[in-house]
């Protein structure tokens, strides 16, 4: 089944996706709330909006993010956009990246809709978009092993992790991680498909085979299979679960795929900002084989709230 959340005649509402409808849930509820009451609960409102509610075109309502996700975890499991990030530093892949799915925590407030407008974010002149896959997480375990992890995976959706390159270059010096870099948006959508319909993409090592793109004002710039994963995603669920709690409707997200997954791993092979960082006006497109396509526009950001620089103190 596929379940999105939108806005139509300024109600917000979570429905089942059929072909080009949507048929909205009968009762008021947040999609998060029937994900935590668990996944039969969820198909059952489902079954019941499918044979129940009137449905409507999807062209007449607003798609927000599927749900409110109480945590973002995004990895980095895609050996050469690694690579690719790398060689613009003269560097090379680390032997750490393989001894586990590296991942941080992203801003789950900053979530947006699949064709939402993205703001350039404050100070930022190289912004980036990432092509990503994301595991929605449907029940809580602690602990798991990458076989037990799997009946814990809802579903999946599209990820743009938004990325302000030049903030994410200056901040990583600090050897915290990524902060304002990647604070102003994360697109998630268009929905949420369930596990069981991507399961015939599944290859014999456990990835899911799925076609990945994304265009820039239509014109492709990469282009990647999901089954490059160094990792499969019941993996990286097992290891978010490790010595913590995976709860549901955190969302995992794959990392950034190669091939053009993002415009930082082509200037870093190519030592030029080609294709150049997007401006105001530049819509980017994300199609996934099996889930869909979402569609945002850069837009104007605001300027930066001047603050001090640090007091010394030695």
């Amino acid at each position: 089944m596929r379940f999105a959340t939108f806005v139509h005649d300024g109600k917000r509402q979570p429905g089942v996706v059929a072909g080009d409808q949507v048929h909205p849930f009968e009762h008021h509820v947040e999609l998060l709330d029937l994900v935590m009451e668990g996944e039969q609960s969820l198909r059952g409102t489902g079954e019941r909006a499918l044979t129940r509610s009137l449905p409507l075109p999807l062209a007449d309502v607003r798609l927000l993010p599927p749900l409110r996700p109480p945590t973002v975890r995004d990895y980095m499991t895609f050996e050469s956009h690694v690579a690719g990030i790398a060689q613009g530093y003269g560097d090379t892949v680390p032997d750490e990246w393989y001894e586990a799915p590296a991942f941080y925590f992203t801003n789950p407030y900053s979530v947006i809709g699949a064709h939402d407008d993205v703001p350039v974010p404050p100070g930022c002149a190289r912004f980036d978009f990432e092509l990503e896959v994301a595991a929605v997480i449907g029940k809580p375990g602690r602990d798991l092993t990458p076989e037990k992890a799997r009946e814990h995976i809802l579903g999946y959706t599209i990820l743009n992790d938004w990325s302000a390159r030049d903030l994410q270059g200056r901040e990583m010096r600090v050897k915290l991680g990524p902060a304002k870099a990647k604070d102003t948006a994360t697109t998630l959508g268009p929905w949420l498909v369930t596990a069981d319909e991507l399961e015939p993409h599944r290859n014999p090592e456990g990835f899911l085979d799925l076609a990945l793109t994304v265009q820039v004002n239509g014109e492709t710039v990469g282009e990647d299979q999901l089954a490059n994963m160094a990792w499969t995603f019941e993996e990286m669920a097992a290891y978010a679960s490790r010595g913590t709690w995976i709860r549901p409707g955190d969302v995992l997200g794959s990392g950034t795929c190669g091939n053009g997954g993002c415009l930082a791993e082509l200037w870093g092979r190519g030592g030029t900002f080609e294709p150049p960082p997007l401006v105001p006006g530049d819509i980017v497109t994300m199609t996934v084989e099996g889930i869909g396509t979402i569609s945002n526009t850069v837009v104007e950001g605001v300027a930066p709230v001047p603050l001090p620089s640090a007091r010394r103190r030695q």
